[in-house]
Formats: structure tokens, C-alpha cells, sequence
């Protein structure tokens, strides 16, 4: 019997949404086609932004600026034998106007004295050569840290996650996200072949603790004692110096400013649309100050189970590794959009194993649909569907990361996956 045009039509769009949620459909060839048209249209954005922001489209009435002045500035206090002044907002502004020019918006400095180490050795250097060199540098670390995880040095591998929209992101408002991404991305990299250095990466991570919170928890489970001993002892080391470096009443300056940062947050100082937590996406859709701060705490502990779990079980490197990343961003009680670099290294990981069994169809698709929709994630939130893209992406990286694991432990005999992920190559052509 010879099927109607209609039942064929119905077949061959059946098909075409079975391929299309299946992955199938995400070869190589269309993977380097979406990127390098993606990187073109970000690089031109990039560059009509630079050109506005300095006023070579229109004239400013006042300079503007980005998160990295206030690295600098504190660089520059610490230089000057001032260093507890970084937490001086006065003291701290005054020096952001002398490295771009008054009238700006003041930009905090809320990292604890460690990272006043790096800022220090930056702000010597001209404001814009620091900000180059610190912001090419990290990003160096971080397409390293993912092309070594993919085991791909391809072009393709490069050029997609170069074209990652939350790289513009990060790299236009002069934030740290990817020193953040190439440390726990090598961290994780050599948990099993090197885990010394990995405790040093990871310990080296303190200069953004709210990241860190789940990897005592993941590290124990794991039975990974010399990971947590050297990710102790460099905790330790990194706090002594900066002590010896800038004295113990900057460490107080710090906490007393500590102290403050959760009224600020809470006010919406920094803007809720930003924010890739629970509580920022919470207060986004209006919900109050204490419901937020719960829900985040029901985040946070859902995260951190999820880890411990996992990390106690039989699941492949590769599984954990993508589990603790995702987790750390859900986790963690402040994140925003630029600090979503480390879902990239989920990614990384979970793509690097998208051909183990317990890898869905689906998942790959997942996955790009995520890293297409940062690209317009703050006009989703800000437009008519007030949609907290980065909060959920951040979940939803978890969810497909926590679900690979289920059916891991589920099924471990068929994981066909080894330890020590980082010592073998991908062939190019996968």
C-alpha cells in the first residue's frame, strides 16, 4: 500500500526532529560552520562596543570603564604601600579615577588579599597593557585548558570555544572568569596522573572562594587525599604571602568589607539580570530578599549532594569532572554571567565523553542550545519574557551533568571510560 503525501511528509519531519534532538545532526563540519560564523558576528559587536565605549561613534559625557579598573587600582594601592585601602571605597575610587579619569562608576574590589598578589604585578604596566595582557593571558589558559580536556587541537575545537559568548562577555568587562575556567579545567585535567599539581590548581582557586565550596566534599568522597592535602597546603602558602606581602590588617580590611557585600548584592547594586545564581534569578522575578536567600541554600545543598554522590560512586573521570564544575556554579552563594566560563569546562567534559553508553542522544543538543542561548541571555531577561537564562543554564548544565552520572552508576560495567581521561587523544575527525 503507497503511503499519502501527507503521511510522508509526516514521516520526513519526524525524522528530521528525531535527528535534531538526537545530536545526530552535530557533526564536525556544521559545528565549524555555526562557530566561525558566531565568532565573526561576536568579534564585529566586540568592536562597534570598544568603539562606543570610547566615544570614537559619539561624544561621552563621562569615561566609562570595566570590572578590570578595579583590579588595577588596587594593584596600584598595594604598589603605593597601601594595600588595606583597596577595601577603602573612597581610597579605592580615587585611585580608579586616576587610572581612567574622574566622574566614572565606581567599580568594588571584593576579592580577599591573594589576588592583590596579581594585581600588584599588573599595575605597574600602562591601565591598557595590563588589562591586554591579563585579559590574553587567561583566555591563553582557558582555550588550553579546554582544547587539552576535548583532546582536540583542531581548529574547530578552537574556534568553538573561542566563540563561546560568554568569552566577549568576560573579556569585555575585564573579569577573571577565565583564570577561574583554566585552573579548575587542568585541575581537574590531572586529579589522577598529577595530583599534586591538581591540589596546587585547585588551592590556587581561593582568590574566588565561593567556588571552592563543594571541593573539600567532592575530594574526600573521592578518596583523593593528596589532591586535598597539596589544595590545603597551597591555601595556606598563598595566605601567608599575602600576609607577609601586604600585613594581617588587610586581611581584616577585607573581611570588614566582606561584611557588607551581602547588602550590596541583595540591593541590586549589581544588576539581578547579571547574575548566574539562584538567588540572582530569584530576585530577578521579583521574589523577595529572604526567599531568595533560601532558595539559594536549597541550590547550594542540591549541589553539594549531588557531588558527594557522585564522587563517592563508580562513574568515569570525565562524569565527575563535569558534575564538580557545574555543581561549583550552582553552588556557589554569587556568581555572574561572566563566571559561567566554568560551565564551558562542564561542557568540555561532557562533549569529551559523548560517546560513552551512558551518553544520551540528546545531550549534545542540550548542550548547544545552551551555548547559543548566553549569546542574547541578558535581552531574555530584560525583554517581555523575563527569562533568567544564566541562572538556568547553570541548573540545566547540572541537571544533564547529574544524569549522566545516574546512568553511569546505573550501568557501570558499560561505561568503557578509564580514569585518566587526559592522557588519550580524540582523533580529529570524531
Amino acid at each position: 500500500m503507497t503511503a499519502s503525501p501527507r503521511e510522508v511528509a509526516a514521516a520526513e519531519s519526524g525524522s528530521w526532529l528525531r535527528r535534531l534532538v538526537n545530536g545526530t545532526w552535530l557533526n564536525r563540519g556544521r559545528v565549524g560552520l555555526v562557530a566561525r560564523l558566531l565568532l565573526a558576528i561576536e568579534l564585529a559587536g566586540f568592536a562597534f562596543i570598544v568603539a562606543g565605549t570610547h566615544g570614537w561613534i559619539v561624544p561621552l559625557d563621562a569615561p566609562t570603564t570595566t570590572d578590570f579598573v578595579s583590579f588595577y587600582a588596587a594593584g596600584a594601592l598595594a604598589d603605593a604601600g597601601t594595600p588595606a585601602l583597596a577595601y577603602d571605597h573612597a581610597a579605592h575610587l580615587a585611585a580608579e579615577e586616576r587610572a581612567v579619569g574622574a566622574g566614572i562608576g565606581y567599580q568594588y574590589f571584593n576579592y580577599p588579599p591573594i589576588f592583590l598578589l596579581v594585581c600588584a604585578l599588573l599595575a605597574p604596566l600602562p591601565y591598557l597593557v595590563a588589562f591586554v595582557l591579563f585579559e590574553t593571558a587567561t583566555l591563553l589558559l582557558y582555550l588550553f585548558a579546554g582544547t587539552r580536556i576535548l583532546a582536540d587541537r583542531g581548529t574547530t575545537a578552537f574556534v568553538a570555544l573561542l566563540a563561546f559568548p560568554i568569552v566577549f562577555w568576560n573579556y569585555g568587562l575585564g573579569q577573571n572568569a577565565f583564570l577561574t575556567a583554566g585552573l579548575f579545567g587542568f585541575a581537574t585535567c590531572f586529579i589522577e596522573r598529577r595530583p599534586v599539581l591538581a591540589g596546587v590548581l585547585f588551592g590556587l582557586l581561593c582568590y574566588k572562594p565561593q567556588f571552592g565550596l563543594l571541593l573539600p566534599l567532592a575530594l574526600a568522597a573521592g578518596r583523593h587525599w593528596r589532591v586535598f592535602a597539596a589544595a590545603a597546603v597551597t591555601v595556606v602558602a598563598a595566605i601567608a604571602v599575602s600576609v607577609a606581602c601586604f600585613g594581617i590588617e588587610t586581611w581584616h580590611a577585607f573581611f570588614a568589607a566582606a561584611g557588607s557585600s551581602p547588602t550590596m548584592y541583595s540591593s541590586g547594586r549589581i544588576l539581578f539580570i547579571g547574575m548566574a545564581n539562584t538567588f540572582g534569578g530569584i530576585r530577578m522575578l521579583g521574589g523577595g530578599v529572604t526567599l531568595a536567600y533560601a532558595l539559594q541554600a536549597l541550590a547550594t545543598a542540591a549541589a553539594a549532594g549531588i557531588v558527594v554522590v557522585v564522587w563517592r560512586g563508580r562513574t568515569p573521570a570525565a562524569t565527575k569532572a563535569a558534575v564538580l564544575c557545574a555543581g561549583a556554579l550552582v553552588a556557589a552563594p554569587l556568581s555572574l554571567l561572566y563566571d559561567l566560563m566554568l560551565g564551558a569546562i562542564a561542557g568540555c567534559w561532557l562533549v569529551r565523553s559523548r560517546r560513552a553508553a551512558a551518553a544520551a542522544p540528546w545531550e549534545m543538543t542540550a548542550l548547544a542550545a545552551l551555548y547559543l542561548v548566553q549569546l542574547d541571555g541578558r535581552n531574555l531577561a530584560e525583554g517581555m519574557l523575563r527569562l533568567p537564562v544564566f541562572p538556568l543554564s547553570a541548573i540545566l548544565l547540572l541537571a544533564i551533568a547529574a544524569g549522566r552520572a545516574w546512568r553511569d552508576m546505573r550501568h557501570p560495567e558499560g561505561s568503557g571510560e578509564t580514569a585518566q581521561l587526559c592522557g588519550n587523544r580524540i582523533s580529529s575527525r570524531s
